[in-house]
């Protein structure tokens, strides 16, 4: 037999593997003719390009890959004729090649509205690995952009502009909301506060009609005369189904576009199947990586001889754009007559949600989440599977509240599909699992359950942990598929190794190459003990955004500067530095809550400067930016309160520079007060020292924020150097046994045995680690060195705070920089004005 596969995107890909899994026998020849000059790559994850250095770390595999699969892999060679009588397909390079039975995968096209200066220099559209390279060699020449279209592709499009440092970016919509077919108003709002909230424009409502410009783009113009200024246009606004090749050889197609095919994907000619986004099923186009999959494994079953029929798909999708998380289920738009809906909606965190109920509230139509999905895989699967709601069916947005049993995964069929790209069931997960494949890397393997968009990832790991929990095994928390550790045993492996950088601890305990939840994890444990340059030893890219830059990234993408003060102490010599460094650089200030000058509005190039001239002040980083010690808040204590009992801004001077610049799961902040009056609020940080008639009491594991807690005493009248003893103890130990990303307060809550166990570890050194703790905190205070300065004083290190590698080092003088605030307030005074 003699297959050929026309298209070598994700879905051809797919078609590939999951023939040569029925067809294994090398005398059934596979010949794939793909359109780009590579093997296919992951288009889902397209924008990582931008963050990734070569193409080839998004392939889906390599091109030795086909030919150990016995595949002729044809790049950069598009199918170009299809004779059907002979049954015979003709290559653009002039190869001939016969088939018994082929496989149209070739995908769709962006569409381009129908308008004038759609082909200017500066117009893109976003598609492949070569307009992301267009788009990144223009870039540089761009001060502002838009994206033409607010749906799933654009708003993937502003956030790789976002990516690549364009000053100002808008999102330019056609209908009344962002996300028209996933979203209602009410979570488009939502969206567009978010985007907003990043330095993103929306306009919604504008029917684009012109793109004008003379030797490249220079604006739009909408249909009501307003225009738009920008240098640079990226075009999204939907998809078109490849089909020219399909309508050239007689083939039937739909009205609006797309191969038309029935329930075994056969076009009408029964030796020609289509696939993916360039065939129409049932009317549907779908423009998703899911369904094509499952086109993929019924073509290549009906091929195999073991007919299989494609009933159609459900559109249901989780995305994270612009790192905020957006997705609907089931049937987000049901007929008004049909459901009752229950809405939760934070305007303060940027939160909505909506699930529609049948009319006899027992089931799950559909729904829509927008800035928190956690619960969406099991959203899906209650719709899915038909399952009832609990007595009270809000309890599955807001957590059970002691209202009845949790609505879980023990109610989820066998049959329930779980990996609905890989079609892989609870069923299929279990029984790995039972397999002895206890982790998610080894059932990824074993069922490729969460080997594509990665968005059943959490339920497959939470269904191997409940399967093994049901079998009376032993289970712990690895960090991801590269490590199949905890963060408690990689900490012990790279303190016994002395693993000093990222590649390192890769090559000696882990796996692949890493991904974006180990690589700041293993950047943070190594801190943790070295207390090295976080930017040397090729550890840049292993870092949180923040971290690679020193910097807390702010919307505009612009940066915080925010020098360390410790204790809230200044002089007024270095108070008319900050106001001079500020005024220079065109700043924003503000006085924060934790006695600290943060200064906003940085660009990047201009960073090591403003640090150059606040250290020859005095100053250094402030490790704002940092999962770090970030204040020691303090009152004035006995210097000048007439109830203080010592001096708290001595010693939260002291404390704040011993612990400076040091790396934990999470970020902490500390306080002193003078007296129990607690002026510094200390019972609301992760440690907190109070001052009493014979000494200080220490408080550790309080919490601030969204989920205020106080913290606990600790241990009482304390002299100074025993506090400073026991808080070394406390943080090292809570450095060496938190899970990634757990604040002080959260890690207290899930240690067996609570404050009891702790002030046992602590203080009466119940482990036998005291001293182990203490010199390992002593030898951090000894490696500590600001990173500023560091940058500084270093030109490789400099080098890198730079847009481009070829941006100029002198400032433009023709751009001109206005604080977003100060635009504001300006505007909210003119409206103002009678």
């Amino acid at each position: 037999m003699k297959i050929v596969i026309v298209g070598n995107g994700m879905v051809g890909f797919k078609c590939c593997e999951k023939l040569r899994s029925k067809l294994p026998n090398p005398n059934t020849q596979i010949t794939v003719f793909g359109e780009e000059p590579r093997p296919a790559y992951d288009r889902v994850h397209l924008t990582d390009y931008f963050t990734h250095h070569a193409p080839e770390e998004l392939e889906l595999a390599p091109s030795s890959w086909y030919a150990d699969h016995h595949i002729e892999l044809k790049t950069a060679d598009p199918i170009v004729k299809i004779d059907r009588e002979n049954k015979r397909v003709y290559s653009s390079k002039g190869f001939e090649e016969e088939y018994d039975a082929l496989i149209l995968a070739t995908g769709s096209s962006p569409l381009v509205p129908n308008m004038p200066g759609t082909n200017l220099p500066g117009v893109f559209v976003y598609r492949t690995i070569e307009d992301l390279e267009a788009i990144k060699a223009y870039a540089p020449k761009a001060r502002n952009a838009a994206v033409l279209g607010g749906g799933l592709l654009g708003l993937e499009a502003a956030k790789a502009l976002v990516d690549l440092g364009i000053g100002e970016t808008h999102i330019v919509e056609y209908a009344s909301r962002l996300m028209p077919k996933q979203i209602d108003h009410a979570g488009h709002e939502v969206l567009q506060r978010q985007l907003e909230n990043m330095g993103l424009k929306v306009h919604t409502n504008r029917n684009t009609f012109n793109i004008y410009g003379h030797s490249k783009i220079e604006g739009m113009q909408f249909s009501d005369g307003a225009r738009l200024e920008i240098d640079m246009l990226i075009i999204s606004a939907g998809i078109r189904p490849r089909d020219q090749l399909a309508k050239d050889a007689g083939l039937e197609t739909g009205s609006r576009g797309g191969i038309t095919v029935n329930d075994l994907l056969q076009t009408s000619d029964p030796s020609i199947y289509a696939i993916g986004e360039c065939a129409i099923h049932r009317g549907m186009v779908y423009g998703l990586v899911a369904p094509g999959y499952e086109m993929a494994e019924v073509a290549a079953a009906t091929i195999a001889g073991e007919p299989n029929h494609f009933p159609g798909y459900d559109l249901s999708t989780k995305l994270k754009l612009i790192g905020i998380d957006v997705a609907s289920f089931g049937d987000p738009f049901p007929p008004s007559t049909e459901y009752r809906a229950i809405v939760f909606e934070d305007r303060l965190k940027g939160i909505y949600k909506k699930i529609n109920i049948s009319n006899d509230g027992q089931f799950l139509i559909g729904g829509i989440l927008v800035g928190d999905a956690k619960e969406y895989n099991m959203l899906l699967q209650t719709t899915k599977n038909k399952l009832k709601l609990p007595a009270n069916p809000e309890d599955i947005l807001l957590g059970n509240r002691g209202n009845g049993p949790q609505h879980g995964l023990e109610q989820l069929p066998p049959d329930a599909v779980i990996c609905s790209c890989e079609n892989v069931s609870k069923g299929d997960i279990v029984a790995a699992v039972s397999n002895g494949h206890e982790n998610f890397n080894a059932v990824k393997k074993c069922t490729k359950a969460g080997s594509c968009c990665g968005g059943c990832s959490p339920m497959v790991k939470d269904i191997i942990t409940h399967t093994m929990q049901q079998q009376g095994k032993y289970t712990r928390k690895m960090i991801c598929e590269h490590f199949e550790y905890s963060r408690q045993e990689l900490y012990d492996l790279i303190k016994i190794k002395e693993l000093k950088s990222f590649e390192d601890v890769l090559d000696q305990v882990g796996k692949g190459d890493g991904c974006e939840v180990c690589k700041p994890t293993v950047a943070s444990i190594m801190a943790s003990l070295w207390n090295e340059m976080i930017l040397e030893k090729g550890n840049d890219t292993a870092q949180d955004s923040n971290d690679r830059f020193l910097a807390n990234i702010q919307k505009g993408g612009t940066y915080s500067v925010v020098p360390r003060i410790p204790g809230g102490e200044i002089t007024p010599k270095k108070l008319m530095v900050i106001a001079r460094v500020a005024d220079k650089y065109g700043l924003y200030t503000k006085i924060t809550g934790g006695q600290r000058i943060d200064m906003f509005g940085a660009h990047l190039n201009d960073l090591p400067n403003i640090w150059e001239e606040l250290i020859a002040a005095g100053f250094e980083s402030g490790h704002a930016y940092g999962k770090a010690l970030r204040t020691v808040k303090s009152c004035v204590g006995s210097t000048w309160c007439r109830f203080g009992l010592h001096d708290s801004v001595s010693f939260a001077i002291r404390v704040e520079e011993r612990y400076r610049g040091l790396r934990a799961p999470h970020k902490i902040k500390s306080a002193v007060s003078g007296c129990t009056r607690e002026c510094a609020e200390a019972q609301s940080k992760d440690f907190g020292i109070i001052a009493t008639d014979k000494g200080w009491n220490l408080y550790v594991c309080g919490n601030g924020g969204a989920k205020p807690q106080h913290a606990q005493l600790l241990a009482a009248d304390l002299d100074s150097e025993t506090c400073i003893r026991f808080i070394d103890r406390f943080l090292m130990f809570y450095i060496k046994t938190a899970d990634p990303l757990t604040r002080t307060a959260t890690w207290l809550n899930k240690l067996d045995g609570g404050i009891s166990y702790l002030r046992n570890v602590v203080v009466n050194d119940s482990l036998g680690i005291a001293g182990e703790l203490e010199a390992a905190m002593q030898q951090l205070v000894d490696q500590y060195k600001c990173e500023w300065k560091e940058v500084v004083n270093t030109p490789a290190l400099r080098k890198r705070f730079s847009h481009f590698v070829n941006a100029p080092t002198e400032k433009d003088p023709t751009v001109q920089f206005s604080g977003l605030r100060d635009q504001k307030r300006a505007a909210e005074w003119t409206a103002a004005k009678p």
